[in-house]
């Protein structure tokens, strides 16, 4: 005889089921450990063990959530720095590039 599957049927993709509980979560609680770098483990079905260490590459940058919605992509975010700075005063680009810091 066969067990009769029951089904959860969620009323929107994004609604989370009764059982998890994340009232004690902190959002964003690894961020700063995950920029220094991690470590994965990796087991194969081979019975090997691959260790691989993963490091943000050098000029890394995170863009909050908040700003995230703004930008699709690397070239939106550099279009829009651009702009900015053509809007610093060209005598303070220029001791910027001159590498003299205020």
């Amino acid at each position: 005889m066969k067990k009769a599957h029951t089904r959860t049927v969620l009323a929107d993709d994004t609604d989370m089921r009764a059982e998890y509980d994340f009232k004690g979560g902190v959002r964003g609680k690894h961020h700063r450990a995950m920029l220094a770098g991690y470590t994965i483990t990796i087991h194969k079905a081979d019975g090997t063990t691959e260790v691989r260490d993963v490091r943000p590459r050098k000029g890394t940058v995170v863009l909050a959530p908040d700003v995230r919605v703004y930008f699709r992509d690397s070239e939106s975010v550099n279009a829009a720095l651009r702009t900015l700075i053509r809007l610093i005063p060209t005598q303070r680009r220029t001791i910027r590039e001159k590498g003299i810091a205020r």
